[in-house]
């Protein structure tokens, strides 16, 4: 698993962001620090609430300088319908071919329901040197990370 300290693995693609473009970690970080939300799946009960929580704190997300993104196995296409669904107004990115969780050892089952290679809930804040500065990962798909803990590690990244 990716830890703090960690250089972030660079990977591209698929971004949802009403449209279909290319999302290139590497040209992100030019803009300052990333937060990727990785989260099970679009339109699951958790996962809404994980992502509308990050809506109703966007703006402290932004005032500290670091871009947020959510990251799930979806295809791009089911996560605009999410996207505009929930109303976020930050970018989610599609992990379809599963190789960003592969990437950050970040893979689960929910074996009970037949589905297989699902991203754990986690976060990472990665600072503009490609550094991982805080990494929080979830043994239990219901929990959700520390907000609070998440914004101060985002404001961190950023000095």
């Amino acid at each position: 698993m990716v830890s703090e300290g960690d250089e972030a693995p660079a990977f591209t693609a698929p971004l949802a962001n009403g449209d279909v473009e290319t999302f290139e970690l590497s040209e992100a970080l030019e803009d300052g620090p990333v937060v990727l939300a990785f989260f099970p799946g679009a339109f699951t009960s958790v996962c809404s609430h994980e992502m509308n929580t990050f809506q109703d704190r966007l703006a402290a997300m932004e005032d500290t300088g670091a871009t947020l993104y959510g990251v799930s196995v979806d295809s791009p296409f089911t996560l605009n319908e999410f996207r505009d669904k929930l109303g976020l107004e930050f970018d989610l990115i599609s992990d379809a071919n599963h190789d960003v969780i592969e990437l950050y050892d970040i893979i689960t089952s929910f074996d009970q329901f037949g589905i297989e290679e699902l991203a754990q809930r986690a976060v990472f804040v990665i600072d503009e040197s490609g550094t991982v500065s805080y990494a929080w990962v979830g043994d239990n798909a219901g929990v959700e990370p520390d907000y609070d803990e998440v914004e101060e590690a985002a404001a961190a990244a950023a000095n």
